[in-house]
């Protein structure tokens, strides 16, 4: 009877133990991600720290700077007025050329400016606000005090004798793409602009000789002046001193002068010594049978409201022109031959 009773509990728990339920694999990892989740939330951060970090401290500050470095600057316009010895005031437009993806807003800086090589700048000018992307114009229009006048003195030299001239700019802007972080790149820029070229195809295209003087001169005429640059340059007053086969013969004028791009046609006044004019022409060994003189004429001066200008005073100095004129024709007009 008690075996029969001992048997019936044994069944009877039997019966009642649940079977043991084996997990799933899904629900084993949820279990696990809710418990474990703060550690996964740690390394997932540290991921996208180890892989974006890098990205946007050292990949984006490359790609930015290798962009600045590959772009091009284009000086389309540049006009210089209203100087002084110290200043000029400067209306200039250059053209960013881009082939990057990226187009990074580029913050106003100052940039320092010289003529590529030289030692020192000549000059500080605020490069403005822009947004770097193929065709993007900068337009700089500001008073610039001349931080070196020799320096600007040479840049003008080189303007005046060189077909083309190398232009330096550097500073260091900050830039930012989009919402990523500010940095700064280093600008350093060379820019190849045309020159005056030495003022080559210059010419008197007509002279008279004047009975009267006016204003002090005694010959007028015109003479054309090529400008193959984008620059207008305001010169002011130019003195030219004139000489044949190295003796002094006079000087000429050129008043007001505003040198523009293209061809420039300008009124010119002298002060010649018609006298020794006069006996050259009729020494006995005269070498200009033809009435044909080659007259050297070299700059002197550049001033511009009675301040004189050293910058293009040196420029001027620094070029030497031959014209030949017809002073055989010119005296003709006046009875003397």
């Amino acid at each position: 009877m008690s075996d029969t009773k001992a048997e019936a509990t044994g069944l009877e728990t039997a019966a009642i133990s649940p079977t043991p339920v084996k997990r799933s694999f899904g629900s084993k990892v949820a279990a696990h991600f809710k418990k474990w989740w703060w550690v996964h939330l740690i390394i997932f951060v540290i991921v996208v720290l180890v892989v974006v970090l890098p990205v946007v401290y050292v990949g984006y500050p490359n790609i930015a700077k290798h962009d600045v470095n590959d772009s091009t600057l284009e000086i389309t316009s540049m006009v210089i007025s209203d100087p002084t010895p110290e200043s000029f005031q400067l209306n200039q437009t250059q053209v960013i050329g881009s082939d990057s993806s990226y187009h990074p807003k580029i913050y106003a800086f100052d940039a320092a400016v010289s003529l590529a090589g030289a030692a020192a700048s000549f000059a500080t000018v605020r490069v403005p606000s822009v947004k770097s992307e193929d065709g993007a114009k900068v337009e700089v229009h500001q008073k610039v005090d001349l931080g070196d006048i020799g320096a600007f003195g040479d840049y003008a030299k080189a303007v005046m004798l060189q077909e083309e001239v190398a232009l330096n700019i550097y500073g260091k802007p900050d830039l930012q793409q989009g919402s990523l972080p500010k940095i700064t790149v280093t600008y350093n820029k060379t820019v190849t602009m045309k020159g005056l070229n030495q003022l080559k195809g210059f010419d008197v295209t007509d002279f008279h000789i004047l009975t009267k003087k006016e204003n002090g001169r005694n010959m007028k005429g015109t003479v054309y002046i090529p400008n193959p640059s984008v620059m207008t340059i305001d010169m002011g007053n130019l003195t030219l001193d004139l000489s044949v086969a190295g003796k002094p013969m006079g000087q000429s004028f050129l008043d007001n002068l505003v040198l523009k791009p293209g061809n420039n046609t300008v009124p010119m006044t002298s002060t010649v010594d018609q006298t020794a004019i006069i006996k050259m022409f009729t020494a006995d060994g005269n070498p200009y049978k033809d009435g044909v003189v080659p007259f050297d004429i070299v700059g002197n001066s550049s001033v511009y409201n009675g301040k004189e200008l050293p910058y293009f005073t040196k420029a001027l100095a620094s070029n030497n022109l031959t014209v030949h004129l017809n002073v055989s024709k010119a005296l003709a007009e006046i009875g003397l031959t």
